[in-house]
């Protein structure tokens, strides 16, 4: 387990993990009561945790479970994983985590669902890893969007956010791709590449925490191929779900 953790750690701490910026000001949303020097989060009492995004957070969860802490409506992946072990370390603050991610959402779907499955639970903190649909669905004809627009909404969506629950800290996970394992091949670069950035940019506009995942999964690709790690270039193994839960661990605070 020990040596497991170190690999781990050590494929993260490669990555360089933690992103932070400080342009928050080119924002339009009011400065007051936000991270101004974005930094690890810090579990308080009671705090509601919620995890947002597409198939990769989703992962088969039960979406009739509503309540927090109940593993069949974390799903099988990362946010189950990262749930299991902040629930044990953390007992005392009686944390509450949801996980309402929805396999094949893109941006605009979230921002649909939005005010039952974000703002009426009235989290504490928020990690939401979306992008990769807002491409695939684009690139197969399926949908209209492009980089820009993807961008356009995403920032509509955290300004919304932040103005609505102002002491709100928000985890940007970003989208990642494995080259060469199924559906993932070299004409999906540099376009997908865009939308990578896109969430990059929005980190550093509004100041939030990052985490760099294609860095994670391209470190990791060093140690065992990329379908070790991942189904179809898209989707995380059981290893990949694992070395994503560390990742996005690593953004709270011990």
């Amino acid at each position: 387990m020990e040596n497991r953790r170190k690999f781990l750690q050590n494929i993260i701490a490669a990555a360089g993990m933690l992103y932070t910026s400080s342009t928050w000001a080119k924002t339009t949303v009011s400065k007051k009561n936000h991270l101004l020097n974005a930094s690890r989060i810090s579990l308080h009492k009671n705090d509601v945790l919620l995890f947002q995004g597409d198939s990769i957070t989703d992962v088969g969860r039960n979406r009739e479970v509503k309540e927090p802490n109940i593993a069949d409506g974390m799903g099988k992946g990362y946010p189950f994983l990262a749930a299991a072990k902040l629930l044990r370390e953390y007992a005392d603050k009686d944390v509450k985590i949801y996980n309402r991610g929805i396999s094949g959402h893109k941006v605009p779907q979230l921002a649909d669902r939005w005010q039952e499955d974000c703002l009426d639970l009235h989290p504490q903190i928020l990690s939401i890893l979306i992008g990769i649909n807002d491409y695939w669905h684009k690139r197969d004809g399926h949908y209209d969007g492009n980089s820009q627009s993807f961008k356009a909404q995403y920032r509509q969506l955290l300004e919304s956010t932040m103005t609505n629950l102002p002491e709100i800290k928000i985890i940007i996970g970003e989208p990642f791709t494995v080259k060469e394992v199924k559906h993932v091949t070299e004409s999906w670069f540099p376009e997908v590449e865009e939308y990578q950035l896109a969430t990059r940019e929005l980190a550093n506009e509004f100041n939030l925490l990052f985490i760099p995942y294609q860095k994670v999964f391209d470190e990791a690709c060093k140690v065992a191929d990329g379908g070790y790690w991942t189904t179809d270039g898209i989707h995380p193994t059981l290893a990949g779900a694992d070395l994503m839960a560390e990742a996005w661990l690593q953004m709270i605070k011990k």
